[in-house]
């Protein structure tokens, strides 16, 4: 497994530590010119639960890889948190947010792979 399969893999296990739910993943390998290889998209019920689970990618992440996103934007509102970690974008958003923006149907060439809820 290589890095990059590796970091989506402990940013799922992040989400998934704080009850994120819908979690998808846009593999973007097979697009030209995109600004990462893989985003990572969940969603949280609440503001807090949505910057819970941008800590616990956080904290998780640092913990299992080493690895630090190199930029978090969006935790004052708690409606999106965008998380950057070079070739992986994570994105944190409540559910109105998440369809609003509906970055899965954005990205249609992508291979989207969905994580079953743990309840």
């Amino acid at each position: 497994m290589n890095e990059t399969n590796t970091l989506v893999e402990k940013i799922t296990e992040g989400i998934q530590e704080k009850k994120g739910k819908k979690i998808i993943i846009a593999d973007l390998t097979g697009i030209e010119d995109t600004i990462c290889k893989y985003f990572v998209i969940c969603q949280g019920n609440s503001p807090n639960q949505v910057n819970a689970i941008s800590d616990s990618v956080k904290e998780y992440v640092k913990k299992e890889t080493g690895t630090r996103a190199t930029a978090v934007e969006g935790t004052r509102n708690g409606q999106w948190v965008a998380m950057d970690y070079s070739d992986v974008m994570v994105h944190v958003f409540l559910p109105e947010t998440r369809g609003f923006y509906d970055l899965e149907h954005l990205w249609a060439d992508a291979r989207l792979s969905e994580i079953p809820d743990i309840d």
